[in-house]
């Protein structure tokens, strides 16, 4: 028997289906439950929504994680189904006990259940139902009024902040920035002191979700007790004990510095960074690495000649290879938001000698990094420099024997052409570029077809034709399916860079020699290339040089060679003049209609079908 039924009230049907529903065994009913929510308050009513709905949902605080996530990101959506922001402060309070909720409710038991979810969801063990929780409690902290916030929402803040759960305190610091700009002074300094008292909190995963927040804090607090207050909370988070919190104080820093005038940058922050960047621990310096370019724009580029430059030598040159790779993902954004009077001089006296041990460095990592970026220091430091500094990295770097440096040294061969022209670079380009088209990995001879097109632009006709057009022949008839494919639409973007013509010289007479290959895999391969050729050659040249293969190829003794050729047809049909594809593609396509093979007649018929046939 239903809830419904044994209460005999059919205005409880939507709770009490709910209720069924939420304690079935089976989670995805559950689940499936709660993500109608929005539907079921659409048909209770506003009312009934905030004094049936709401209470009874206090139940799944104890369902599975994934009933809970849902519930959590259902609830930030409700402002509008609970009667608007002058209700929205009953989504908030966590509920005292589920004791006084009967096995059959009531209305009137159901509404003596104090409001629940979110600030239960918030303390929850799971971290992603918490997270969630908290990112609908900022949602809807925006749709508080003033007066309800401080009397509703800031109270939810500081419970959560002195919670004896390590969850609940670790909850409450995404919650700060989002109410503090809005209170009034006595309850800012409140807050202030809360948050205070997370960054020296005794349990390391709440400091580390404070310092997280700190940034964010920091820009709602302002300038006024920025110096006198935020600042000693980083200091204090950045010697932390723990790596992991010092870590995320490096991200704070960012937003620290940049509301800070220069001379309080330096004088405050700039010790701390320091210490940051010659941290014991890899990971914090691994942090300032990765956000070197944003602490870089924080901090200006006065105290980046002063005080950067020498902090990202001492990255470039770290004793662990993670940080240096991020060290050297940076290179080209650092050095080109160096200050332009003296950017040349910095580049040539400080970074390029750590950029050239970095080239031979024992890590590949590294070295592959470094190979991303470093031709983006050509157009910096123009024509005369890149021929007497660069080139010969780039050289070294063309015969690593990484293919994953000389992939990302070919990938941005553009950089240099801009600006010394790729003539100097094109003798050392090709033995790499064989190298890669021949290497056992086929991922790695899949990387260098992509890069093909770009080559070819960059190298010009004549140099292609010379060195690498047999070479991009040959991928046709890679025994990798993936490189075969990518080979085939290498041709289609070469057509269209060097023209018709030139695939008329060039492409179609060795593309059509396929056709007679005695693997009918190439023969197949073949019929894929005319596909592609066709759209970028034109119906003039697609008749004359291509469609009698294709039409010979319709007798071939492999029915997945005849099918195709079928497919072929029916892609030709728009581009052909209707007097071809009645007189001589239609007679053919007939013939396969009536072939032996099942697939054949398909695609055959599906061909015949079209406008052109």
């Amino acid at each position: 028997m239903s809830t419904a039924e044994s209460t005999g009230d059919e205005s409880l049907y939507p709770i009490a289906v709910l209720i069924d529903e939420l304690r079935n065994e089976d989670v995805q009913l559950r689940l499936n439950s709660v993500k109608k929510l929005s539907t079921i308050a659409l048909a209770l009513g506003v009312e009934r929504t905030r004094n049936e709905l709401i209470p009874f949902l206090t139940e799944t605080i104890y369902d599975e994680d994934e009933v809970l996530l849902a519930l959590a990101e259902q609830l930030g959506n409700f402002t509008k189904l609970v009667g608007g922001p002058e209700f929205v402060y009953c989504l908030l309070p966590a509920p005292e006990s589920l004791a006084q909720v009967e096995e059959t409710p009531t209305l009137e038991s159901l509404a003596q259940v104090e409001t629940p979810a979110l600030e239960s969801l918030a303390q929850v063990e799971e971290t992603v139902v918490r997270d969630k929780a908290v990112e609908s409690l900022r949602t809807i902290s925006h749709q508080h009024s003033t007066a309800d916030l401080e009397s509703h929402f800031v109270p939810l803040v500081k419970r959560l902040a002195s919670g004896d759960w390590f969850t609940s305190r670790t909850s409450s610091c995404g919650l700060f920035a989002v109410c503090y700009p809005r209170c009034n002074d006595k309850l800012k300094a409140e807050l202030r002191v809360n948050f205070r008292n997370l960054c020296q909190d005794d349990t390391p995963m709440v400091r580390r979700a404070a310092a997280s927040k700190l940034g964010e804090f920091a820009k709602a607090v302002g300038s006024e007790h920025l110096k006198s207050e935020v600042i000693p909370m980083f200091v204090e988070l950045a010697g932390d004990e723990q790596d992991s919190v010092r870590l995320l104080a490096v991200e704070a820093c960012v937003s620290i510095a940049s509301l800070l005038p220069q001379a309080d940058t330096e004088a405050l922050v700039m010790p701390t960074l320091k210490h940051c960047a010659e941290d014991q621990s890899w990971r914090v310096r691994y942090m300032v690495a990765d956000h070197f370019t944003e602490l870089q724009a924080a901090v200006g580029p006065e105290i980046t000649t002063v005080d950067l430059v020498p902090a990202f030598q001492s990255l470039l040159k770290d004793c662990e290879a993670e940080v240096r790779a991020a060290a050297a993902q940076k290179v080209k954004d650092f050095c080109q938001n160096l200050a332009p009077a003296t950017r040349e001089t910095q580049i040539v006296t400080n970074i390029l000698p750590c950029v050239t041990e970095l080239v031979s460095d024992a890590n590949q990592h590294v070295k592959s990094a470094l190979a991303g970026v470093i031709m983006g220091l050509s157009p910096i430091l123009g024509k005369n420099n890149t021929v007497e500094h660069l080139l010969p990295l780039f050289l070294t770097q063309l015969k690593d024997e990484c293919p994953e440096v000389r992939l990302n040294i070919i990938s941005n061969v553009d950089c240099v052409n801009e600006v010394i022209g790729i003539q100097q670079l094109s003798q050392s380009l090709l033995p790499a570029i064989v190298e890669l088209a021949e290497d056992t990995k086929w991922r790695v001879r899949l990387a260098i077809i992509n890069y093909m097109p770009l080559l070819a632009g960059q190298l010009g006709v004549e140099f292609f034709d010379e060195k690498l057009n047999q070479l991009c022949m040959t991928w046709l008839v890679d025994h990798v399916f993936a490189i075969r494919e990518a080979a085939t639409l290498n041709l289609k973007k070469l057509v269209e860079k060097f023209g018709a013509e030139w695939a008329q010289n060039g492409v179609i007479p060795k593309v059509v020699a396929m056709a007679r290959d005695q693997n009918y895999l190439h023969r197949m391969t073949c019929l894929f290339c005319i596909n592609v050729l066709s759209e970028a050659c034109g119906p003039e040249m697609t008749v004359k040089l291509m469609l009698p293969t294709v039409l010979g190829m319709a007798g071939d003794r492999v029915a997945n060679v005849r099918f195709n050729v079928a497919k072929t047809l029916q892609r030709m049909g728009p581009i052909l003049d209707s007097s071809v594809a009645q007189t001589q593609v239609k007679p053919v396509l007939d013939k396969l209609n009536t072939d032996t093979d099942f697939d054949v007649k398909f695609y055959a018929s599906e061909a015949l079908a079209g406008e052109a046939f």
